[in-house]
């Protein structure tokens, strides 16, 4: 027995917190041990480089935008992206050390909330470029669809999970009626392109939900159809699709962002040095991706998509071990979410995808879309946060070092 006890002590004290200076409870030292530090590097990492980004992008927008207004400097979009940085990073930060209940609920809220803005939307938004997306709040604009993404993923998972206490219960229609009804806003808006963000959510978290093979082919399929119903009865995906895959209509914009994108070749013209980019419509957000490939070179392009790849196979893979069907639906859709978007920008700038007015996560400039994706990636970190000295371990049970038995 005494070699026993003496084995269950060591192994106690390899993970005993005061050993290495971890035993700090407050919340900040909790969320310090507790957060996923290599998840916050990497996002930190989209940040940096959006920051430079902008910087590279903001003399073409600002000649664009500005009318001949002396406010606007070469680095005007450049200052305020800074100021949005200040922010949402402090958002970000703020949720990520919420309990996991505690963003449940405010999740809860704000779905609710920016789903009741959905709706006014078409009504009471001002039409910019023959859309209404927007709302005017009085100090600015806001973009519900934006900041209801990440709020939505989370209530979807937290509908979904309530399947696993009762299976009787209606999830699945009643996740679809929230789907549908606000895809049907967003349609209203137009934007097209957001409803397929929401609708491939939906599916995929149905599908990690564990619903049945049969029902995901005939989502599948019925998605497929949804399509092709738009194109003949949608204009907006008729005009996206026909510029598309026949080249009819007005596709300035995609083949300029295509060859502003290859001229800088592989290294690029170097900071400042591009010279296409002036040409193009939202150089500092939809198109954000081509200017890094003229300044930076197609090399830069490649390492920010994989950047993405990896924040996106980090969450995957470290969920495998998690337990909580809420937290896996949670994270795994607002990665999915996050990862779509970026895809989905970047395929638009290779002219691998219809043009789509969607942003670059952490690397375009904007203030609704950078604080949405601050709450979300705050809700993801909150949600992918471990204590790392818990484990199935009895040894682990009393510090002591005292037998289980």
């Amino acid at each position: 027995m005494g070699s026993i006890s003496r084995s269950i002590k060591a192994k106690a004290a390899l993970v005993d917190p005061s050993r290495y200076g971890r035993s700090d409870t407050s919340a900040i030292g909790r969320w310090f041990w507790e957060i996923d530090k290599v998840l916050l590097l990497l996002i930190a990492t989209l940040i940096g480089i959006g920051l430079i980004a902008v910087a590279a992008a903001s003399p073409a927008a600002g000649e664009r935008f500005s009318g001949g207004s002396v406010r606007f400097s070469e680095l005007h979009y450049f200052y305020r992206q800074i100021i949005w940085i200040a922010v949402g990073v402090p958002v970000m930060i703020a949720i990520s050390m919420m309990s996991r209940e505690r963003a449940k609920r405010l999740s809860l809220a704000g779905a609710a909330f920016f789903f009741v803005l959905l709706i006014f939307v078409p009504v009471l938004g001002p039409e910019v470029n023959g859309a209404r997306r927007w709302l005017d709040i009085g100090i600015g604009q806001v973009q519900p669809s934006e900041f209801l993404k990440p709020f939505f993923v989370v209530a979807l998972a937290w509908l979904l999970s309530l399947r696993e206490a009762d299976k009787s219960l209606p999830v699945f229609p009643l996740s679809a009626a929230l789907t549908a009804a606000i895809a049907f806003l967003l349609m209203k808006q137009p934007d097209f392109g957001s409803t397929i963000i929401f609708a491939f959510v939906w599916i995929a978290m149905l599908a990690l939900a564990g619903v049945s093979v049969r029902l995901l082919a005939l989502l599948g399929a019925g998605a497929v159809a949804g399509v092709i119903l738009a194109y003949f009865f949608y204009p907006v995906a008729t005009a996206r699709i026909d510029g598309f895959l026949f080249g009819q209509g007005d596709t300035f914009q995609t083949d300029n962002a295509m060859r502003t994108l290859t001229a800088g070749g592989m290294f690029g013209m170097g900071p400042g040095g591009g010279t296409r980019k002036f040409g193009l419509p939202e150089p500092h957000t939809d198109y954000i991706f081509s200017v890094i490939g003229e300044e930076f070179g197609l090399i830069a392009c490649l390492a920010i998509a994989l950047l993405y790849l990896t924040i996106v196979a980090r969450v995957l893979i470290k969920l495998l071990d998690e337990e909580s069907s809420f937290a896996i639906l949670a994270a795994a859709g607002l990665v999915i979410q996050f990862g779509l978007q970026a895809l989905i920008n970047m395929a638009v700038n290779v002219q691998i995808a219809p043009s789509k007015g969607m942003t670059l996560p952490f690397i375009s400039y904007g203030g609704s879309s950078l604080l949405a994706l601050s709450i979300g990636m705050g809700l993801l970190l909150a949600f992918t946060r471990r204590n790392p000295y818990l484990t199935r371990s009895p040894y682990v049970v009393k510090w002591s070092g005292e037998s289980p038995g």
